[in-house]
């Protein structure tokens, strides 16, 4: 039922905006019919300035839907976030893989980045084709900085 009703502003706009139109022409029609001004300004007030209103009122209900489902739209994307930001920082997995222990005995080996150092587990790293490693020490030595998202210093 909210989703039919929520339709209803914009469908109702544009009829308010038609009928405006219908209204406009009405007038200009009746007001095309008579030589004398004075017997074409009773056309041009009722038709055009009733018309004109309902264009309007058509227009406001119009922008009035399409803020309504822009804000539905952004508290959705709201409520997105909060919920991706209220979640753990290290990602899905890191846990299991960083406990195990390394069988070639490399338990500090970082993946370098460009400005900072990553685990090679990390979702940043993942999947990149050229992922040059080197040791935590090393890392820290060359002035890279300790990803946000991993934190490779916590091991």
């Amino acid at each position: 039922m909210k989703n039919g009703w929520s339709k209803l502003g914009g469908v109702l706009g544009i009829v308010y905006c038609i009928a405006g139109f219908f209204f406009i022409f009405l007038g200009w029609n009746g007001a095309a019919s008579n030589d004398r001004e004075a017997a074409q300004l009773p056309y041009v007030i009722s038709g055009g300035l009733a018309g004109l209103g309902l264009i309007v009122v058509g227009a406001a209900l119009i922008v009035a839907n399409s803020l309504r489902t822009d804000r539905v739209e952004l508290r959705a994307a709201i409520d997105d976030l909060r919920t991706t930001s209220a979640a753990p920082a290290s990602p899905v997995g890191a846990t299991a893989v960083s406990s195990a222990p390394n069988a070639g005995g490399s338990g500090d080996l970082v993946v370098a980045g460009s400005h900072s150092y990553h685990r090679p587990e990390c979702s940043l790293v993942e999947g990149q084709a050229d992922q040059a490693t080197m040791t935590l020490a090393e890392a820290r030595q060359a002035g890279r900085s300790a990803c946000r998202l991993c934190h490779p210093d916590d091991r």
